[in-house]
């Protein structure tokens, strides 16, 4: 039924739960999982500083997206742990729900998975919404878990 799946994270403990959903059921549907995170882009000037304040043998590791590398790295190694064999990460610079689509888009993905964070009261009717902007725009199914 489902033979790609995708999910985003920022990290966040919200966003873990749909992290946990989404493993759960690439192990049960022996699905590839796919991991989306954004991020923005750092400035020049803070990486510089950062480069020089870290021991000389660490320095390489500076870079825009380090964070969100230390995010999907986590992610992939709990889903092996669980049981999914197959597990891609893609680390996309800018908005978080065109980098959610982008990758479903681009994998054949058949099911993204995505929390409810922001769905809530009046913030659901806000066009920024990550789950609102993936709903309306996915190229595939959609499973909004609650995690709020």
């Amino acid at each position: 039924m489902f033979g790609s799946i995708v999910v985003g994270t920022d990290g966040s403990d919200t966003a873990q739960e749909a992290v946990r959903q989404a493993i759960e059921l690439a192990r049960l549907a022996g699905a590839a999982l796919e991991v989306v995170s954004a991020y923005e882009p750092v400035s020049a000037q803070r990486l510089r500083d950062e480069a020089t304040e870290a021991p000389r043998d660490l320095q390489w590791s500076i870079n825009p997206r380090e964070d969100v590398d230390a995010t999907l790295s986590e992610v992939a190694e709990q889903a092996r742990a669980a049981g999914v064999r197959t597990v891609r990460t893609f680390a996309r610079q800018g908005d978080p729900a065109d980098a959610i689509l982008d990758v479903a888009e681009e994998q054949g993905s058949d099911l993204i998975v995505v929390g409810n964070k922001g769905m809530t009261g009046a913030k659901r009717f806000l066009l920024g919404s990550v789950p609102n902007k993936v709903s309306h725009h996915a190229p595939c199914s959609v499973l909004i878990i609650r995690t709020t």
